[in-house]
């Protein structure tokens, strides 16, 4: 289906502006979902995934770099599939959505309701200051208050390991029900956390027994860890450029963050189809009820609406560079200042 375009030459960026203005810009058409494309989805993953695993068993060592780089991208679309669930944009079926999602967060140890709920944070307070919980920057009073192991570590998070922030994240976020509202939040929430540890430990003995320690880390470890590279890198990308702000409370406006403070950013074909266009962000942060299916579309309307307030990037080494060598300490003015700066200051 080609949606036709008409830009709307009314529509601005200002103060005034509500989400539900760009969100009423499109068509009921970027809403629908479509339980063969989803079902496709899933097919599409499985299929890679275990095309990969094919690749690591009969590679030549040589090639094994190759193989695990497919697989853990393949991998990656286990996530876009429960990131969709997660959002109800996978199934009318809540019950559909609830299943489908454990499932595929499982085979990457992620708990299903304690990364959604943590995630439907980050979308309800994108780029808002002291509340948003994706890739916020510390404050220069916190970063100074906190110990120099917990520095190092946050140097090394913002800088060149950034690649491996997410398993912190993963570690520490998702697993403790404690942190969530007592009630069906933490019940649920505890339900998805003993659903993969119970998973992981029958999964991983069984792989241990049958492919030893070596196969174990070749098959799923390291692929795993690629995995864990896209995770990494898709969500420092979304939100985090020197001029993209994170606002205050008193002073953040919704639909700005939403449209301007998100990153659409170009990644090689090859992985945009394997990760099932999870990259086209901005209209995923206009309304989540779009499928990843439809994002394309959506995009296209709003860049004809809003295009010269989107910000649009490509993957490249002088994209991670620029931000890793920028984006550390928050800045009112500025935004952010490097370490070197914030050092040569303090």
């Amino acid at each position: 289906m080609t949606l036709s375009i008409d830009p709307n030459p009314a529509t601005a960026l200002s103060p005034h502006l509500k989400l539900k203005h760009i969100v009423q810009s499109l068509p009921k058409e970027v809403f629908a979902k479509d339980s063969t494309k989803a079902l496709l989805m899933t097919v599409k993953t499985i299929v890679s995934v275990t095309l990969g695993m094919a690749a690591i068993a009969y590679s030549p060592w040589y090639l094994l770099p190759l193989a695990w780089i497919f697989t853990g991208t393949a991998m990656t679309g286990c996530f876009t599939i429960g990131h969709d669930c997660a959002h109800r944009s996978f199934s009318n079926s809540r019950k559909v959505n609830d299943i489908v999602g454990h499932l595929f967060m499982l085979t990457l140890i992620y708990p299903f309701h304690g990364w959604r709920y943590g995630h439907a944070k980050h979308h309800k307070h994108t780029n808002k200051m002291d509340v948003d919980n994706a890739w916020q920057p510390w404050r220069p009073e916190a970063y100074q208050d906190a110990p120099t192991w917990l520095q190092v570590v946050y140097q090394a998070m913002r800088g060149r390991l950034w690649w491996l922030a997410s398993l912190p994240h993963w570690a520490a976020v998702h697993f403790d029900w404690r942190k969530f509202p007592e009630g069906k939040t933490r019940d649920d929430v505890k339900f998805s956390a003993l659903f993969v540890i119970i998973g992981a430990a029958v999964i991983f003995p069984v792989m241990l027994g049958t492919l030893g320690i070596w196969g174990f880390i070749k098959f799923w470890v390291v692929p795993w860890l690629v995995y864990h590279f896209w995770m990494s890198t898709f969500t420092i990308v979304h939100h985090t450029a020197a001029d993209i702000p994170f606002t205050p409370e008193g002073e953040w406006n919704e639909a700005i963050a939403q449209l301007s403070g998100t990153v659409h950013c170009d990644y090689p074909r090859w992985v945009e189809f394997l990760c099932h266009d999870i990259n086209v962000h901005v209209p995923h942060h206009i309304s989540t009820a779009i499928p990843s299916y439809r994002l394309w579309e959506a995009h296209a309307i709003i860049k004809a609406n809003w295009g010269e307030y989107i910000k649009e990037r490509k993957f490249t080494w002088e994209l991670m560079k620029d931000i890793t060598d920028k984006c550390h300490i928050y800045e009112e003015t500025e935004f952010y200042q490097s370490f070197r700066d914030f050092n040569a200051n303090n």
